[in-house]
């Protein structure tokens, strides 16, 4: 096929200028041989960034796909990071190889809570579509999804002791569930608007609770022992008519009695905040004894959890000042001294430790105990900033000292302009405070320097210098080499909304909201300050129009200008004379961006109307109107010599166009907000992009060509995938939903796995019958025919034979998505499944692995196996199989844990170390009279 015009893909190149996403949380992570509390994960946009805060680097980036990541959480041995993602997936990281190995789909929605059990087996994860789910990580499969919760899950916590999970969400309620039941056993209804953050205290003998209000309530946990049944079980008694309603009050009550079985949950009193507004995020340390919480301003009030010992200390001391203070006033009365009695109140117990001020608004905190009694924090920040604070715990009135501010790698409000330098090599971003330069191959920072509001800017030729227009009508001109400001000119007494550099570049237009366009001149002055020549500009002349001006552009050639206006319309003017040429109406909302073709033929214009208009520049004709984006037009400029443009909208998405055939070429995706602005590199090769969600993407001109019809057809798979997965579950007629269900979801990759087994089973069908023609065609025939040719599927897998090749297809699938493509394969493949299945334990072929995929197809087809007379000699066969084989394993795998025990028990026996518990302190020791050994020489040196 021959192509009639070839365009080149753009490809996404990297992601920068982000520190810390606002959507997920801050998490202390631990790298191989590094220091506790040096390393922090944040999210950033769809990747991890681990950051080492001690050198203010990046050290780690864990990458992801497509959508943004919303919640972190590290496993208790420190290697790996389990990522909730946007579209509900969740993904387990290695830090030591920065890959992912596990994954998980369960959710439909952005995973907003996470949490690990204390053995690092288990993951339970909730999300904005109320459901709970736990996951399995060592099988890499889930285990069950509790229903329940009316709102988005806030926090979930496994207990270390008993198999219990505690949930909390945005509809008031903390729910109690029995895992080993898989019920919610108790709710608890105490709070009167949304619970926002939960942390368990006192060895796991309190709970802590925060809403919407000031206060953080306690609860008091105990946990009881299921009373075994005594004398006769009660029957229930048949209602009658006489009966009044107390019976049913006493059943409530039952029902009450049989939730204490486990365990009672009262309110103990609450803690007082300063802040008045809702608990943003609640944390405490690993062992329980440091609370840090914080609301919607940038205080972070933290509280410490007294020891019994401490607390015994206090009431003692309590005690003493009490009976002091009664055996004075009885003494005064002349009355016989009674014993005091002192009360054990919640603010004895917890006690406010101190405040931190951090620099803006905090989003999200995470605090680790190190040794010593020092507590380290970190704070994401709401202007892309992280924060880290230490401080010693033991003090009576600790202070915070702030260790670490990253800063560097970003800017701290949105970037509403960039410009590439004419060499392709440096980009400008500046946004409400500074102005960054940055070195494109690297993404380092060259320069940061403070600023105005910018709206607008350009690097002057000869790239040494950049200038900036901003909100208050000022231009600024930096000098890059020592990165200061040359000079403030007081240009407009509006906003500064577009500038544009003169074809010949000796100088430069402004357009501003006070209805004019000035032109301005690049002069050499003398400083008088340091006695050498600098930039300055000077204004020459000012065209005054009757609106607004949004935007200003010069035709190549430099013979017309064109001024977009608020009244929607493009008015083109003559250079030379600014006498009127054209004007260019027919959008129904202000022209925000437009741009000229290179060879002045061309002038394209995007809308806030959504829509996109290309127009000949020689009669104002328009050629054609397209609907581009599904929320304003932003940005919009032509790729250097073509009649190619890119536009940008407040969609999050940026198009390309091609301009003579009026056709959308590409559509780059990828920022997960509004894109304020991008810049095209002066050779046409790289993009720049920047958006609300505070990321900067580069974007690079590949060799791959663009077929627009393959181009189409990935477009509507995309949407049909999306579709799947926002695809609900059937509902049956008079059926409710249980509290427990399938922990995974039908996704595209369950389909495709169905499809695969399902393509191996019927080519199993045709090998067999292949084979048995043979074999009759054999028995009748008179001389020897030769074997049939096996399928070429099977010789390209090594000549396996069918029945191997089927269980080669399930073990591809992935572990987490076995069951739900079982549940997608239809019943008439299952007889011929459960047969093969037979054969495999009998061969002892992944005994596991066929278990579990046999147990489930057992469980969900249960009525139509039991019903088919065929198959009940095949499971009278499986039960017995299954059960001798799995036998064996166990056996096997006993005798080698045994083995492995009288190992340890021998090498300790004979080295007197206690194998894997005294070897770290033995190092240690060896270290520390290693270390005197030396000062010791030193010493004597």
């Amino acid at each position: 096929m021959g192509l009639t015009k070839q365009y080149l893909r753009y490809a996404a190149s990297a992601v920068f200028g982000v520190i810390g996403g606002q959507k997920a949380n801050i998490a202390y992570v631990t790298l191989r041989g590094g220091e506790r509390g040096r390393y922090v994960a944040v999210a950033a946009c769809e990747h991890v960034f681990i950051w080492d805060v001690r050198k203010g680097e990046k050290v780690l980036i864990l990458k992801g796909q497509k959508h943004e990541v919303t919640f972190l959480c590290a496993s208790p041995d420190g290697v790996h990071v389990a990522v909730g993602y946007e579209d509900g997936a969740v993904r387990i990281f290695s830090l030591l190889s920065s890959e992912s190995s596990v994954s998980f789909n369960g959710h439909k929605t952005a995973v907003s809570a996470m949490r690990y059990d204390a053995l690092g087996a288990r993951l339970v994860t909730g999300s904005r579509d109320t459901d709970v789910i736990v996951w399995d990580i060592i099988n890499e499969s889930g285990l069950y999804r509790l229903r329940g919760h009316k709102d988005v899950i806030t926090e979930a916590l496994f207990l270390k002791d008993q198999n219990l999970l505690v949930t909390s969400s945005k509809d008031s309620f903390v729910k109690w569930w029995d895992l080993d039941t898989q019920h919610c056993f108790k709710t608890m209804v105490g709070h009167r608007s949304e619970v926002w953050g939960m942390v368990l205290l006192n060895q796991e003998n309190r709970l802590l609770t925060g809403s919407a209000d000031s206060e953080l309530r306690a609860w008091d946990i105990s946990y009881l022992q299921e009373e075994k049944a005594v004398g006769e079980p009660k029957v229930k008694k048949e209602k009658t008519l006489l009966d009044d309603d107390d019976e049913e009050d006493n059943e409530e009550e039952a029902d009450e009695s049989l939730e204490e079985r486990i365990l009672s949950c009262k309110k103990a009193g609450s803690i007082l905040r300063e802040a008045r507004d809702r608990v943003v995020s609640l944390a405490a340390d690993a062992k329980g004894r440091v609370i840090a919480c914080h609301g919607n301003d940038a205080v972070l009030e933290l509280f410490t959890v007294l020891s019994e010992e401490e607390l015994q200390k206090t009431m003692t001391k309590k005690l003493k000042k009490a009976k002091k203070k009664a055996a004075k006033t009885q003494k005064d009365a002349g009355e016989e001294a009674a014993e005091p009695v002192v009360e054990r109140m919640l603010k004895d117990e917890i006690l406010k430790l101190t405040k931190i001020k951090a620099s803006a608004k905090i989003r999200w905190v995470d605090c680790l105990s190190c040794a010593g009694g020092e507590l380290k924090v970190a704070l994401l920040l709401q202007n892309n900033t992280i924060e880290t604070y230490s401080l010693k715990t033991s003090g009576r009135a600790p202070a915070a000292n702030k260790t670490a501010r990253l800063t560097l790698g970003g800017h701290r409000t949105d970037v509403r302009t960039l410009a590439f330098s004419s060499d392709n090599l440096a980009v400008l971003s500046a946004s409400g405070d500074t102005v960054k330069v940055w070195n494109r191959s690297t993404l380092q920072v060259i320069r940061t320097m403070a600023c105005d509001y910018a709206l607008c800017s350009l690097f002057v030729p000869g790239d040494r210098q950049v200038i900036l227009g901003t909100k208050s009508g000022k231009l600024q001109i930096f000098e890059l080499a020592s990165g200061s400001l040359l000079e403030t000119v007081a240009a407009h007494n509006g906003s500064l909304w577009s500038l544009c550099l003169a074809p010949d570049q000796r100088g430069f237009i402004t357009g501003s909201a006070d209805q004019t366009v000035k032109f301005w001149e690049f002069e050499l002055i003398k400083d008088q300050a340091t006695d050498q020549k600098r930039l300055t500009v000077k204004h020459t002349r000012t065209l005054q129009l009757e609106e607004d001006v949004l935007c200003v552009k010069f035709s190549p050639d430099h013979r017309l200008l064109a001024v977009s206006l608020l009244d929607s319309t493009v008015k083109v003017f003559y250079t030379d004379s600014l006498k009127f040429f054209l004007s260019l109406y027919g959008h129904k909302l202000p022209v925000l961006c437009l741009d000229i073709s290179h060879d002045n033929t061309l002038i394209a214009t995007g809308s806030a109307d959504r829509n996109v208009k290309i127009w000949g520049l020689d009669f104002g004709d328009c050629h054609r109107s397209m609907f581009a984006h599904d929320d304003s037009v932003m940005f919009l400029q032509f790729v250097p010599k073509t009649h190619l443009f890119f536009t940008a909208g407040k969609d999050k998405k940026i198009k390309q166009w091609d301009a003579d055939k009026f056709v959308l070429i590409q559509t780059l995706e990828g920022h997960h907000r509004e894109v304020w602005c991008f810049t095209i590199s002066p050779n046409g090769d790289h993009i720049v992009s920047a958006s609300h969600d505070k990321s900067l993407r580069l974007w690079e001109r590949t060799r791959e060509p663009i077929i627009l019809e393959e181009e189409r057809e990935m477009e509507r798979e995309a949407e049909f995938e999306e579709s799947m997965a926002k695809g609900d579950d059937p509902v049956v007629p008079g059926e409710t939903e249980g509290e427990a269900a399938p922990a995974a979801k039908k996704t595209i990759d369950t389909v495709k796995a169905a499809e695969r087994i399902m393509e191996a089973l019927e080519l199993y069908k045709e090998e067999n019958r292949k084979l048995e023609e043979h074999k009759y065609a054999s028995m009748t025939a008179v001389n020897k025919l030769p074997p049939p040719k096996p399928n070429p599927i099977l010789v390209a897998f090594g000549n396996v034979s069918p029945s191997r090749y089927v269980l080669d297809v399930i073990k591809k699938v992935r572990s987490s998505e076995l069951e739900v493509s079982l549940l997608v394969l239809p019943f008439p493949y299952v007889p011929q499944l459960l047969t093969l299945f037979n054969s495999y334990i009998q061969q002892g072929l992944e005994v596991e692995l066929v278990c579990r995929c046999l147990f489930f197809l057992l469980k969900i087809h249960f009525g139509l196996i039991s019903g088919n007379q065929m198959l009940l000699s095949v499971i009278d066969e499986l039960r017995t199989n299954t059960v001798s084989k799995v036998q064996e394993i166990r056996d096997v795998m006993g005798f080698n844990s045994a083995a492995l025990q009288f190992l340890q028990r021998e090498i300790e026996s004979k080295e007197d170390v206690m194998f894997f518990a005294d070897a770290t302190g033995q190092l240690a020791k060896r270290k520390r009279k290693r270390r005197k050994r030396e000062r010791a020489i030193l010493t004597i040196a």
